[in-house]
């Protein structure tokens, strides 16, 4: 009797590390037989980092993509995938509506130029992930359908994004995109379902989707259903094997499971969790896969795992991880065969073939690669919208300013610095208390304000000068200059800001939580960039008791109140601080514990209801704003708080922000 396999999408976030810890690498014994199907699987992910990288690559990204599906060998044979991340709040999102855009696709819906993309490098299916959902279920279910308006149509996203832990029909939105499970994936266009099935010279090809279980933590899920009293790693692989025993049933032996972990860690434990799973297809982490024969795009990139990665699953049987970073500047290739049982053939796998693929005009020029030409059309009017953004200065800076991932989500960081000052200076304008100390996520920083650049000549990529802003010759602006499209990039989110009352006691668990999953190696989107105060902890103690030291501050720098030292509170525990946070966090974005706080007394700087609230707050004193941005965002959020502190301290480039960005061990902020 022939056993089957499977492929399956999955998606998770970095919090599940705290729920399952990944195995040792186990090798199969397992000897396939000849090779009877060979895969060439195309994939990529996590568009959502730096706009003018995205936006730079995706023509040369397409070019590769349009030589790999034309070529003679393995074309006839090759399925594109996403494992999510594909639409994001940001400057792309909201230039879509703008009318340059909607003139060469047909829609001004939020978010769609990116499905555009999508359709024109032929994905078939994805993964669902989180930023997704950022701006709610009504815009995604928008960008995903069809659409027609003055004669000119849009079609919606062309293939079905799949989640098998979500449940859809909960939601009023996403119930009308619901598809039927297991039915082809190119008859479920602007659809979701749990898993689909694609065809390949004949042969089926069985896609199982899902999303992290701790989705509803980190986006706007809606009323879309999920398993909030189990999110363990184990529990998820149930889930997704339910849907690879159904694709089984049906007689399919070759399975691709799409992941959006957040962590590669998470995948990885995943394999050795399934079964008749073949090849995990992760996003979310950034993780940058490669070898020897693969070149790099840019200065500062380096490849931290050997593609593909191989282990065992839970029955001993050979299973892949593939990744690649984000933002257009790789694409994924895995070139497999598959004996008659729907086995891997892991002598087939060939490094020179299979690997990342830098979208550079040298890898373009090799494989005879050219782009496609509609989707070029899109990006360039998406660029002209932006480009005027980018032309906004609000301010300058003569140092690079660090909002790398991998960075403001592990330490202090000098943007981090910036934006949580920006939003203590604003909320003591606007409060009508006094506010002490700012706490925001490192996760709601999306990028940095700068550049990264290998002096000519060199190879060595730890060269890499890191620099402010360079000059943007196509607007005008000089060096160092911060603009409205670096805000809307790197907080684009643009979160309200709520004040809330805590005791001294609360003010060190909510600390306590950004610091809870901070381990080597994760990145967890919780982690504060805080101003106002300082602190340090212990990694290595357990979560919930890893404070060491707080300090509240005065303006001055000088120490106000010691609240902790040597673990332990001083003095009062219940003496209280006023603090400024984001609305996402005060609503329990990130699992922050502020439905906690025992008066909490919350104000907004801004009006009406923002993200999870239910109920409009008092506000505070919003004819405070010193208005002199008028030209983008709100009264009271985070890009307004940002850009008006520019404007009053950074106006100039001879008042340039000039905190250059320091090693862990020099931050007086955040120590460990």
């Amino acid at each position: 009797m022939s056993r089957f396999k499977t492929i399956v999408s999955v998606f998770l976030t970095s919090a599940l590390l705290m729920v399952g810890c990944v195995s040792t690498t186990k090798t199969s014994n397992y000897q396939a037989g000849p090779a009877v199907f060979t895969l060439q699987l195309l994939h990529f992910a996590d568009i959502d980092g730096n706009e003018e990288t995205a936006l730079s690559s995706v023509d040369e990204f397409s070019a590769l993509m349009e030589a790999f599906k034309s070529d003679t060998t393995y074309g006839s044979s090759t399925l594109v995938v996403s494992s999510g991340d594909n639409i994001i709040p940001g400057p792309r999102f909201y230039a879509a509506e703008q009318r340059p855009v909607r003139a060469v696709t047909g829609s001004n819906e939020p978010g769609h130029a990116d499905i555009a993309f999508m359709n024109y490098l032929g994905v078939q299916a994805s993964a669902m992930g989180n930023h997704e959902l950022d701006a709610g279920t009504g815009e995604f279910a928008d960008a995903i359908q069809i659409e027609e308006k003055s004669g000119v149509k849009f079609p919606g996203s062309l293939f079905p994004y799949l989640a098998a832990n979500l449940d859809w029909t909960t939601d009023s939105e996403m119930a009308k995109r619901k598809g039927k499970d297991g039915s082809l994936a190119s008859k479920m266009p602007g659809k979701v379902a749990d898993y689909a099935i694609v065809e390949i010279n004949s042969e089926k090809i069985g896609l199982v989707g899902a999303s992290t279980p701790l989705l509803d933590t980190i986006t706007n899920v809606g009323g879309i259903g999920i398993n909030k009293k189990d999110r363990s790693i184990k529990t998820l692989a149930g889930v997704i094997q339910n849907s690879v025993n159904e694709l089984k049933a049906e007689g399919i032996n070759k399975i691709v499971l799409l992941a959006h972990m957040q962590q590669i860690q998470i995948e990885m434990e995943l394999a050795t969790l399934l079964t008749d799973v073949d090849i995990i297809v992760a996003g979310g982490s950034n993780t940058r896969m490669g070898d020897s024969t693969d070149s790099l795009y840019g200065a500062d990139d380096k490849f931290t795992m050997t593609y593909p990665y191989e282990t065992a699953d839970a029955a001993g049987m050979p299973i892949l991880v593939v990744n690649v970073d984000g933002d257009y500047k790789y694409l994924g290739r895995l070139v497999v065969s598959f004996d008659e049982n729907g086995y891997i053939v892991r002598d087939s796998l060939d490094e020179k073939i299979n690997g990342a693929w830098a979208s550079t005009s040298q890898n373009v020029a090799a494989v005879g690669g050219t782009a496609n030409q509609k989707l070029v059309a899109v990006r360039d009017a998406l660029q002209g919208v932006i480009t005027s953004q980018y032309g906004n200065v609000l301010g300058y800076t003569n140092v690079y300013l660090d909002g790398r991932r991998s960075q403001v989500r592990t330490q202090e960081t000098n943007l981090g610095n910036l934006t949580a000052d920006a939003n203590l200076w604003y909320a003591r304008l606007l409060a009508k208390e006094t506010v002490d100390v700012s706490l925001k996520n490192g996760g709601g920083i999306r990028t940095e304000i700068g550049s990264a650049v290998v002096p000519p000549g060199a190879t060595d990529y730890s060269r890499a000068v890191y620099s402010a802003p360079a000059p943007n010759r196509e607007v005008g602006t000089k060096k160092g200059a911060v603009t409205e499209g670096h805000l809307r990039a790197t907080l684009r989110f643009d979160n309200g800001l709520v004040t809330l009352t805590a005791t001294a006691a609360e003010l060190k668990m909510l600390l306590e939580h950004g610091v809870s999953q901070t381990a080597a190696g994760k990145t967890p989107g919780q982690f504060p960039q805080v101003s106002g105060m300082k602190f340090s902890f212990d990694a290595s103690r357990p979560a919930g008791n890893r404070i060491l030291t707080l300090e509240v501050l005065n303006e001055n720098g000088s120490v106000k109140d010691r609240v902790v030292s040597g673990g332990a509170i001083q003095g009062n525990p219940g003496r209280t601080f006023r603090l400024v946070t984001l609305n996402f966090l005060a609503n329990g974005g990130d699992k922050y514990p502020y439905a906690k706080l025992a008066k909490a007394n919350r104000r907004n700087l801004y009006k009406g209801m923002g993200y999870g609230e239910k109920v409009d707050f008092p506000d505070e004193n919003l004819s405070k704003d010193p208005g002199k941005n008028k030209s983008f965002s709100r009264t009271g959020h985070e890009q307004d708080a940002l850009a008006e502190y520019l404007m009053a301290f950074h106006p100039t480039s001879a008042k340039a922000f000039s905190n250059a960005e320091t090693p862990r061990a020099k931050d007086k902020r955040i120590s460990y």
